[in-house]
């Protein structure tokens, strides 16, 4: 990456939309107070913050525009300044100016906190890790839905949200990132 070995916090998806009950049954419920905690701490050391959010192009969606659902949950809202990165898929990185972003504040470590982590999260730093960013999960600061899980390709039924959160975590875990909890990552 060169330059400064910094670290930037991507906030992936804490919206609104995530509150419609269509998602079903949720893990972790302290998420977003841990995300903001890490918000809070970059925010103070002056270290760069980007903001990720889905904009579902699929009507009906719970985050298509149409609905009013996208804005960010209040407790990590973005501060004037900060920037905010639009996505229509999984990955942060597809359509988005965001690598070049990261690029101008010589970022080499992305710190990873947000929803949901079978999808926008994995997808996003998994795509991170295979750019050359150096990749941390705040696993306590992610959560996903029951609705992330379709089991019926196998004939079974709901999914549990905090299992599919933990395989999603094991998936990358030392192949794509580091998991940790959020109160041991600084800026």
């Amino acid at each position: 990456m060169g330059g400064r070995l910094t670290r930037a916090l991507i906030l992936i998806d804490i919206q609104e939309g995530f509150d419609d009950p269509a998602w079903g049954a949720r893990n972790n419920p302290q998420a977003e107070a841990n995300a903001a905690a890490l918000l809070s701490l970059w925010r103070a050391a002056g270290a760069p913050v980007f903001h990720v959010r889905h904009l579902s192009r699929v009507p009906g969606s719970p985050l298509n525009p149409e609905g009013g659902h996208v804005g960010h949950k209040p407790e990590v809202a973005p501060a004037p300044g900060e920037p905010v990165i639009d996505k229509h898929v999984n990955s942060a990185f597809i359509g988005t100016d965001l690598e070049k972003r990261l690029e101008k504040a010589e970022a080499s470590t992305l710190v990873i906190a947000g929803l949901t982590t079978p999808h926008c999260v994995s997808t996003t730093a998994r795509m991170a890790a295979n750019m050359g960013f150096d990749v941390i999960i705040a696993h306590d600061a992610c959560a996903t839905f029951a609705g992330n899980g379709d089991a019926a390709w196998r004939g079974g039924g709901p999914v549990d949200p905090e299992a599919l959160h933990i395989a999603a975590l094991d998936q990358l875990h030392g192949e794509f990132a580091t998991v940790l909890p959020a109160a041991e990552i600084t800026p």
